[in-house]
């Protein structure tokens, strides 16, 4: 298997192995907390139980019924067809009718209502499980990979949402089936009743470890399948790569190595089914021939009646089926134990970012956005801090750049002002009020931040542009686009802006995929409008035709800019140098040309060549 992928992979198991470790000392705490869950239906759940106990006792009488039915059968056989006898076999028989009819109704409704209180937890928990994945920050997506969340809301939950039917409900059927039907037999001929149940410790030993040991393979199969799945992702995303480099064999040699680890767990895991289900086969027909021994030297000595014998035969024949369900049983128990400790341990997560207590909605009056002394660490990293000492003003109608080398903190500052984190220090103020104390709702409708990895969903253009506000006009639609220099692409379409982009924006180029994430980050007119490095894929022009369209848009709103590229922000009023999470220079363009400092010796890198070399061609 390929290293990369497997570590991968391990570390995906890893991001939740404390939840792992926790959850045979939490495993009976998390089973009662599904069994509340389920009890939130209780007449759901009571027609289950009243219909699973029922369905069993009718099943009970159905091997006595057989038997008397032999029994009487003999009778019309040996005194003839005028007898009594066979009106009682017809008077029998019409029971045993009625009887399987019922047993029958009553497993209808076990199944229907059981899986009906399965899958109306599991509706309840994925909306919680959706709502909790929405609500948590950036910090957790930051350490938490998004294949463990999928496996959370997928396989996991389907563990706890099946307990109910293939746990607890087993649990009462096995009991009077077992339970009950065992009394009868023993009450009937000792002997011969422990005869017939001495199959079921082995079988039901044989299940369980059947069932856990295939509970492990199948877990250790998932994470195989997924690196399998993950390298055919990688190729699929990367395949004008693969054929750009004539690396096609290479890349079918990996995925063979992924595929046959996945198939060599596949081949053990049938080798462990087929040798059980044939070791318990065996005991069940050991403990039939022995019945039909002992009990037919008791038929022949007269001790017992044939049809009593056939009663035994067949509850043994009717036990088999539920005594190995037993393994399936116990998997289920241990499957909703470990998938509830991780799906529960996700949903009571505690949120870095929420509401303050009494916060109140931002309110806009003047929208002067202030850095006071802020500093920020990112969770779990080293002692450096990504930012230190952070301050700044910027009034509405006034641009900011921001500059610095890769990795000097400018897009933490982004991610600061609509609270995707949270300051370690000091603190940031739109009109004085601290963006901490007002509610997350209306501080991220003040705040729009267009960042470099446009992210566009599989839907139409006007959908996409209109996302935050999916009831606007086509006007104010069309508006935003033409500011964000797209209107003229788009018109120029079949389907204009209905047409459907491909899978995260595919069918646009890089430059489209951001002027579509400006015009729809526009469509909210927010008082605060950050641009993360987002025209890094825009040629010069059509990034000039924007900031020419977005000077009437901004002069009431505070405008940041985030570039690597001095000729998207040396227009700003005011320019921060940022390095190693310090402002080291602030100014003008003109000022911090003349100070000589950092931004000059970027600024002659950059653009003087180009400023030169134009000058000359002038005066030519």
């Amino acid at each position: 298997m390929n290293a990369d992928a497997s570590n991968s992979a391990l570390k995906r198991r890893d991001s939740f192995a404390h939840v792992a470790e926790a959850s045979w000392g939490k495993g009976l705490s998390t089973l009662l907390r599904i069994t509340r869950m389920t009890l939130r239906h209780p007449w759901q759940v009571a027609i289950t139980f009243i219909s699973t106990f029922l369905a069993a006792t009718l099943q009970l009488f159905i091997p006595r019924l057989l038997g008397q039915a032999i029994d009487q059968a003999q009778g019309v056989i040996g005194q003839g067809a005028d007898s009594g006898a066979e009106h009682a076999l017809w008077i029998t028989a019409l029971i045993l009718f009625v009887v399987s009819m019922l047993r029958g109704f009553f497993t209808m409704l076990q199944n229907y209502f059981g899986e009906a209180v399965g899958h109306q937890t599991g509706y309840e928990l994925r909306l919680a499980f959706y709502e909790k994945i929405q609500r948590l920050s950036f910090s957790f997506h930051d350490r938490v990979h998004t294949g463990d969340l999928i496996t959370l809301g997928l396989l996991d939950l389907d563990g706890v949402r099946m307990f109910f039917s293939t746990g607890l409900v087993r649990v009462v059927l096995l009991g009077v089936l077992v339970g009950v039907g065992a009394f009868l037999l023993v009450r009937t001929d000792i002997l011969l009743g422990l005869l017939s149940l001495s199959f079921v410790p082995f079988v039901a030993w044989r299940s369980s470890v059947t069932q856990l040991a295939l509970r492990s393979t199948w877990l250790m199969l998932q994470d195989r399948l997924s690196v399998l799945s993950r390298v055919m992702d990688e190729n699929l995303g990367g395949i004008r790569v693969v054929r750009a480099f004539a690396a096609q064999a290479h890349e079918l040699k990996k995925f063979d190595r992924a595929k046959e680890a996945a198939l060599e767990l596949a081949k053990r895991r049938v080798d462990i089914r087929v040798g059980n289900t044939s070791a318990m086969n065996l005991s069940f027909f050991a403990a039939m021939a022995l019945v039909l021994w002992f009990g037919g030297e008791k038929v022949i000595a007269g001790e017992i009646s044939v049809g009593t014998l056939a009663q035994f035969l067949t509850f043994m024949t009717i036990l088999q089926m539920p005594v190995r369900q037993l393994g399936l049983m116990v998997n289920s128990f241990a499957r909703a134990s470990t998938c509830g400790t991780r799906l529960l341990a996700l949903l009571d997560l505690d949120l870095d970012i929420k509401d303050a207590p009494g916060a109140k909605d931002l309110v806009i009056i003047e929208g002067v956005l202030r850095f006071e002394n802020v500093g920020f660490r990112y969770a779990g990293a080293s002692s450096t801090a990504a930012l230190s000492d952070i301050s700044f003003e910027a009034k509405a109608g006034e641009t900011i750049g921001i500059v610095g080398p890769p990795g000097s903190g400018k897009s933490t500052i982004a991610h600061l002002v609509p609270r995707f984190y949270d300051v370690s220090s000091g603190r940031i103020t739109i009109d004085g009020q601290d963006i901490a104390r007002v509610t997350l709702q209306s501080l991220r409708k003040a705040v729009g931040v267009v960042q470099q990895d446009a992210f566009l969903f599989t839907t139409s253009i006007e959908n996409n542009i209109a996302y935050g506000n999916p009831w606007a006009r086509e006007q104010r639609i069309e508006r935003a686009a033409e500011s964000a220099q797209l209107h003229n692409y788009i018109i120029g379409l079949p389907a204009g802006y209905t047409t459907v982009v491909g899978e995260r924006g595919a069918s646009l180029s890089g430059g489209q995929r951001q002027r579509l994430a400006i015009a729809r980050s526009l469509m909210l007119r927010p008082s605060v409008l950050i641009f993360d490095d987002s025209t890094a894929a825009i040629d010069a022009g059509t990034e000039q035709r924007i900031r020419t369209a977005m000077r009437r848009f901004a002069k009431d709103r505070v405008t940041l800019i985030i570039s690597h590229r001095l000729s998207s922000l040396m227009h700003s009023d005011q320019i921060l140098f940022v390095e190693n999470g310090r402002i080291v220079e602030r100014g003008t363009h003109a000022e911090l040309l003349a100070a000589g400092g950092r931004y000059r010796a970027l600024y002659d890198l950059q653009l003087r060549p180009e400023d030169e070399r134009r000058a000359r061609n002038e005066g030519a």
